[in-house]
């Protein structure tokens, strides 16, 4: 019964039995949650419902059923952090790295400094006939391949690179790939090539001619056997004299792509 008054609802017989009855009717809700093993989407209407209880049941007077819903939304809400507590860690990293790259989404770097420090690198495998394959990653994302190897995300340097395909290393099977200016992953697979290649190659001369011919990117690749530089743009592999590969490399790093 509303109380003129007071501006307030009296809590009358019929107050206490609608007070009980919906309490009982929270209660079986939460049972029933329960019984559901708190999946996500019930827990999400139970919250809502026992939130809406709240302001409802203090504006009728609804004495127990106000307590009864304060708790459950106090309860429901830890649990569905406790529960759910990987999801947001996931969804708050997520949100962070987001906000990290739209934040910076012209972050300017040194090309040329970049790419004389994976010249220094090419340049000690390839005198000491060291395996190796280098992925520059451009306008094609590699994130399906990247998922097949090692997520570094380490900055470029001579001494990282060429410890990663020392032969006996962890890391020194399959191709390094680099994104803007970072090492985004190692140990990372490509499909080879099917088509016919004239002369003698390697797997890695064939992965990485496969994954020109999938993308954009442009990938170095160090002969263990003879040393030899060799550059895989397109479906076709360029071989690089030692002394002209920095320079043949910024080409076609700057490359435009034709539309």
């Amino acid at each position: 019964m509303f109380d003129l008054s007071t501006g307030t609802f009296m809590y009358d017989n019929i107050g206490a039995w609608v007070d009980l009855t919906l309490s009982i009717i929270l209660i079986a809700v939460v049972l029933y949650c329960i019984f559901k093993v708190l999946k996500r989407k019930v827990v999400i209407w139970v919250l809502s419902i026992s939130v809406a209880l709240v302001f409802v049941s203090w504006f009728f007077n609804l004495r127990l059923l106000w307590g009864l819903s304060l708790i459950t939304t106090i309860v429901g809400l830890t649990v569905s952090l406790v529960v759910n507590q990987g999801a947001i860690r996931d969804l708050v990293a997520n949100s962070l790295a987001s906000t990290k790259a739209k934040g910076s989404p012209d972050k300017v770097f040194d090309r040329h400094a970049l790419l004389q420090k994976v010249d220094i690198a090419v340049q000690n495998l390839s005198k000491n006939k060291i395996g190796a394959i280098i992925t520059f990653e451009k306008d094609t994302k590699l994130d399906d391949f990247i998922k097949s190897g090692t997520v570094l995300n380490a900055p470029v340097t001579p001494e990282l690179l060429m410890t990663i395909f020392y032969p006996g290393t962890r890391l020194h099977d399959g191709a390094v790939v680099i994104r803007r200016d970072q090492i985004l992953a190692a140990s990372v697979y490509y499909t080879p090539t099917t088509k016919p290649l004239t002369g003698k190659f390697g797997s890695r001369h064939r992965a990485a001619i496969g994954i020109s011919e999938v993308s954009d990117s442009v990938t170095v690749v160090v002969s263990e056997e003879t040393g030899r530089i060799s550059l895989a743009v397109a479906g076709e592999l360029i071989h690089v004299p030692a002394d002209t590969f920095l320079r043949t490399l910024e080409d076609y790093i700057l490359a435009v792509k034709e539309e």
